[in-house]
């Protein structure tokens, strides 16, 4: 029998796992990168142009099957006109491309 009654002692939180945490990252990595090309109308290639790597690159990266890099966030940034926020969290949301001020 697994599991446990609420009156029961809880056992201890465990940490992360540090694969879903790459996960979880790469995923917001992809939202905000394609929030940003949505925002701009810009389609998979001509981002793709603009930042001088491959459509399937930047497809892939949407799909969140890339890790972002601080070399990866710079590129994107210039390419989108913006610039990277970040927070502490590894969820959605937690990286965003934000645009220059006027």
């Amino acid at each position: 029998m697994t599991g446990f009654h609420t009156r029961w002692v809880r056992p201890k939180e465990q940490p992360e796992d540090p694969e879903r945490i790459a996960i979880r990252e790469a995923l917001a990595f992809g939202k905000a990168l394609y929030d940003r090309r949505t925002e701009l109308g810009l389609s998979v290639p001509e981002l793709a142009e603009r930042a001088g790597i491959a459509a399937d690159e930047i497809e892939c990266i949407e799909e969140g099957g890339t890790t972002p890099t601080v070399a990866l966030l710079r590129l994107l940034a210039a390419a989108l006109d913006a610039d990277v926020r970040l927070t502490a969290g590894h969820d959605l949301g937690s990286v965003w491309f934000e645009a220059h001020a006027a």
